[in-house]
């Protein structure tokens, strides 16, 4: 909400040396939030004037269009000989009134403006436009043409208001009555301690039988309607300046008179309106909701098929208007025509006012529905004043006589569903208890009356919440508008004491070390939207049945093309990856641990929880068994080099090891052994896979794959050559965990080592050679190595040679070289049994 400063000093007589800075310190320490005051006119300096257009020279001989013109500006330069000016603009004529910067005055921006030879002719100023001025745009998109009723040469800087204030307020959802001067104003007041000018009050006719007829088959969502008729307005009238000025400084564009004093009052009172133009209604307006397909074209041009769930405005024809949102074409406005051969100028001369109030949570589903948001329903979903729509509507009436020249009709039409006012009891002391502050009843009584509430009782308060709070619904908030008022920066700042031994819990410390270890070996962490779109599925490979294509898809996505919830993390870190690499970053190590939603077989059906007490312990499980499963998992994803080349090396580039690598020290970390073996498994290279495993409750449980991203994955998803990823399940990893890691004794006995080199066939993997080889060593083995593999000629095609170092200790002795023998022998017969091994020169 763009809050003119100037505008706001009508209903508050603010002291004189107050700037808007002065404003915004008061409004925050109330608790809105001032984001900026801007200062209008700021860089604006010198003679600024009403001028007169005399002649006009068209100067034909140039490329653009370009006009000569000479301009009476009176006694403003000094001589009252009229001045000459080039322009370019074709917006105006002979006799018109613009607005003339003369030589020595000085635009936004810097721009000076001085005598100066263009276009063969000297040019002694500028007539200037809107946006030069740094006014907004006007709708005319060119040189601002006054009324022809100001008189020449007086000071355009005062009649065009362009020195002001405007303290921008973001307005959050509880407090919708400060979208206008009305609310504002009144926590300016009450910020002040002055007294409030409310414009809301006005003298009101009584409805009677005669005004415009209203059928109102919704009383839940539209339960009031006030309609009033204006006659005999002038087509030819124009906004004053002072109307156009105070728009444009609240963010609003001039457009018509009828429609800008609309504007101009729902700026005023918070209220919407809405005109029409009587002789383009069919018979009553009603108010229902929309059939299903129905149909209406709004005031943007655009076609819309309703919802049954929306609430319209209606004539004998059908739709007329979305309520609350945007009204309809087919009885807007008419913008006045002038007769080329008469000159007569045609436009609207009868209007009926709409001032209605509309259910919130209706106009804010329609809005949303048909991503049609407006000033409209922006204040209609945070809560309008109802109290406000027949003060609204006279402000409207009084204007338009005023300033069109119009005639109100008597017939006034108000339909009104019975309401009682809101009341809320409260102990006089709950502020206190709340704020740890000891206000006292007077205090309490004194700032919910500043407000608007009616307030009863002694130590139990009986509280009236006023028709413009919708938002004070129980004690504790009635507790916060006696805090926010006594203010924030007033309140005692206490330390709360947490019970000792309360800290993380082991799977939050598990996440933070897993996080650390993983930065410690040079990945990157990456936070990425948990939403994806199907098509990705394809991309991967996946099969048709597998279960990370069953998704949680969205009611209201925030894109349409990413609408379900995500299975894997792999997408969202690949897109990272390839935007990375998209931007030079062509080395990359990324890494996010998050939830991934894996939905059931039968998706469960949430009961909806109630509002008016807390859920219960069976309400709560229920909506908790309908969830689907939120697994935590941690997954990498590596292109380019992950070792760089330099003096001390050639480098390497990161493979599917590496991916595998970066598992085992998740594992680590989580104190789990993992289990490694090949597999085959999309979107990874068939070839260049492996399948984690851990052991959890003695069972041998897949919890992962790394490696190698097949070739046809990378090209769909325009990933880098040999992009490798991993992805784990934290979850079951942290399951695996027997406990506290027991600390390993130590021997004084020295390492006996033994190095064995065996030929396999080339698919066996490493890790079944390993595991045979630690069996057969028995207890005795301290720890083995895979420290070479070789491939060559000498070994014949599709054969491996694997060296492995073992190193053998006893607890309680020396082993003799008979003993390391032993084992090691015991340990290569099993591989042989295993996997076919043999010593290699055997």
């Amino acid at each position: 909400m763009r809050v003119p400063l100037s505008w706001l000093r009508e209903y508050v007589d603010l002291p004189a040396t107050e700037t808007g800075r002065d404003v915004q310190a008061k409004l925050i320490s109330a608790g809105l939030e001032v984001e900026t005051v801007e200062q209008l006119g700021a860089g604006l300096t010198g003679p600024l004037v009403v001028g007169k257009v005399l002649t006009i020279e068209e100067l034909t001989e140039f490329k653009k269009p370009i006009r000569f013109c000479t301009v009476d500006v009176g006694q403003a330069n000094g001589t009252g000989e009229p001045q000459e000016i080039i322009c370019g603009a074709r917006n105006f004529a002979e006799g018109d009134k613009v607005v003339v910067a003369l030589p020595g005055a000085v635009l936004p921006g810097d721009f000076q403006i001085a005598e100066r030879k263009t276009y063969g002719r000297v040019s002694r100023g500028m007539i200037c436009s809107g946006g030069e001025l740094g006014m907004g745009d006007d709708g005319s998109h060119g040189i601002i043409v006054l009324p022809p009723e100001h008189e020449v040469g007086i000071d355009a800087t005062k009649l065009l208001e362009l020195y002001d204030e405007v303290l921008d307020i973001a307005v959050t959802p509880d407090r919708g009555y400060c979208l206008s001067m009305r609310g504002v104003a009144r926590e300016t007041a009450i910020a002040y301690g002055l007294p409030l000018r409310d414009p809301a009050l006005l003298d009101v006719p009584a409805p009677n039988s005669y005004g415009y007829p209203v059928q109102i088959a919704d009383p839940i969502g539209c339960d009031r309607f006030t309609a009033r008729t204006v006659v005999g307005l002038d087509p030819e009238a124009r906004s004053p300046i002072w109307l156009q000025r105070r728009l444009q400084k609240a963010g609003m564009r001039p457009i018509s008179l009828a429609v800008d004093i609309t504007n101009y009052v729902m700026l005023e009172l918070g209220q919407p309106l809405h005109a029409y133009d009587r002789t383009r209604l069919d018979g009553p307006i009603g108010v229902r909701r929309a059939a299903a397909e129905e149909t209406i074209t709004t005031l943007d041009g655009a076609k819309r098929v309703l919802d049954s769930g929306d609430l319209v405005i209606t004539d004998n024809r059908g739709p007329i208007g979305i309520a609350g949102v945007m009204g309809g074409a087919n009885t807007e406005i008419a913008d006045p025509v002038t007769d080329p051969e008469t000159g007569i100028v045609t436009g609207t001369t009868e209007v009926v006012i709409e001032a209605a109030h509309f259910d919130a949570i209706s106009i804010a589903r329609t809005a949303r529905r048909h991503k049609l948001p407006s000033e409209a329903s922006r204040r209609f979903e945070r809560g309008v004043d109802p109290q406000a729509a027949a003060a609204a509507a006279q402000r409207t009436v009084d204007l338009l006589v005023l300033l069109a020249g119009g005639t109100a009709e008597a017939g006034v039409t108000e339909i009104v569903a019975p309401t009682a006012p809101r009341t809320v009891t409260m102990p006089a002391n709950h502020p206190d208890r709340v704020a740890g502050v000891d206000y006292g009843r007077e205090t309490v009584v004194r700032r919910l009356q500043e407000i608007g509430c009616d307030v009863y009782g002694q130590d139990e308060l009986v509280v009236t919440v006023p028709s413009w709070r919708p938002d004070l619904f129980v004690p504790n908030d009635l507790a916060e508008e006696v805090i926010r008022l006594e203010g924030y920066e007033n309140l005692p700042s206490t330390l709360p004491k947490p019970p000792a031994g309360r800290g993380l819990t082991e799977r939050q410390r598990t996440h933070r070390r897993v996080g650390r270890a993983l930065a410690g070996a040079g990945y990157v962490e990456a936070l990425n939207y948990p939403f994806i779109g199907e098509q990705v599925f394809d991309q991967l490979g996946l099969d048709a049945d597998d279960a990370r294509r069953r998704v949680v898809t969205l009611v209201n996505p925030l894109s349409d093309e990413e609408p379900a919830l995500r299975t894997t993390l792999l997408p969202g870190l690949l897109g990272a990856l390839r935007r990375n690499d998209g931007r030079g970053s062509h080395d990359l190590a990324l890494f996010e641990t998050g939830l991934v939603f894996r939905p059931g077989e039968q998706p469960g059906v949430a009961v909806r929880l109630p509002v008016d007490r807390r859920p219960t312990d069976e309400e709560i499980a229920t909506v908790n068994a309908a969830l689907p499963a939120q697994p935590r998992r941690v997954a990498v994803v590596l292109a380019g080099a992950r070792e760089q080349a330099g003096w001390w090396g050639k480098g390497r580039p990161s493979d599917w090891a590496d991916a595998i690598q970066a598992a085992r020290t998740v594992a680590a970390e989580a104190g789990v052994e993992l289990i490694i073996s090949a597999d085959q498994h999309a979107p990874w290279h068939p070839g260049r896979c492996a399948a984690f495993h851990v052991v959890v409750d003695g069972e041998k449980t897949l919890v992962g794959h790394g490696g190698e991203l097949h070739p046809r994955v990378v090209k769909a998803l325009g990933l880098p050559d040999r992009t490798c990823a991993m992805e784990l399940d934290l979850d079951l990893v942290e399951k695996a965990n027997e406990g506290p890691l027991k600390a390993p004794s130590i021997s004084s006995f020295p390492v006996a080592t033994q190095d064995v080199a065996l030929v396999v066939d080339a698919k066996v993997p490493t890790d079944t050679v390993e595991a045979a080889l630690r069996d057969g060593a028995g207890e005795l083995l301290e720890s083995i190595r895979l420290f070479d593999v070789y491939t060559g000629d000498q070994l014949g095609e599709g054969r491996k040679s694997l060296a492995y170092a073992l190193k053998f200790r006893a607890t309680d002795r020396t082993l003799t070289v008979d003993e390391a023998s032993a084992a090691r022998d015991a340990a290569v017969a099993l591989a042989a049994e295993r996997t076919g091994a043999v010593l290699r020169g055997a």
